[in-house]
């Protein structure tokens, strides 16, 4: 691994869908000891890929090899006629891990952020337990809310996917 300066964030390809699906069902198993179903996952990258509305991804490399990646999406807020981006599918290889492939990441989100009118800031959520994921985050600026996530799942999968 090279220092953070030669590390090249781009926005993803098609192409790169396999490694994204790859680092997701990882960081799943990893972080929430969960097995992803493959074909639902490659699916819902894929989606994000034909349906620019649902995001877009990051990808960092270093020397032709894939690092590590992000997504991110949007949420409306009405209560201040903006636009949240939240950071989903944050993910550095292991062995890539601590030469700032993330804040390389970060780096590129925030430099679009500031440069798309109406967006008014950066979101993410976080496993209680990841103590040092929050001390990345705080160190790039972030701070934890008030807030808790809630959610009630009413299907596994979409339609058809």
């Amino acid at each position: 691994m090279t220092p953070a300066d030669q590390i090249l964030v781009r926005p993803a390809r098609r192409d790169d869908a396999a490694d994204i699906a790859r680092f997701n069902a990882a960081m799943a198993l990893e972080t929430e000891h969960k097995l992803l179903d493959a074909a639902t996952l490659r699916a819902g990258v894929d989606a994000v890929f034909a349906t620019p509305g649902h995001g877009f991804y990051l990808v960092a490399e270093n020397h032709g090899t894939t690092a590590g990646c992000l997504m991110v999406t949007y949420e409306w807020s009405d209560w201040r006629n903006g636009q949240w981006w939240w950071l989903q599918s944050v993910y550095v290889d292991p062995p890539s891990r601590r030469f700032g492939v993330f804040r390389a990441l970060y780096a590129e989100v925030e430099a679009r952020i500031r440069a798309t009118p109406g967006a008014i800031g950066l979101r993410l959520y976080v496993e209680r337990d990841n103590e040092h994921a929050q001390r990345t985050y705080a160190a790039l600026g972030m701070h934890e809310t008030a807030y808790r996530v809630y959610e009630k799942t009413i299907a596994q999968t979409a339609p058809g996917g």
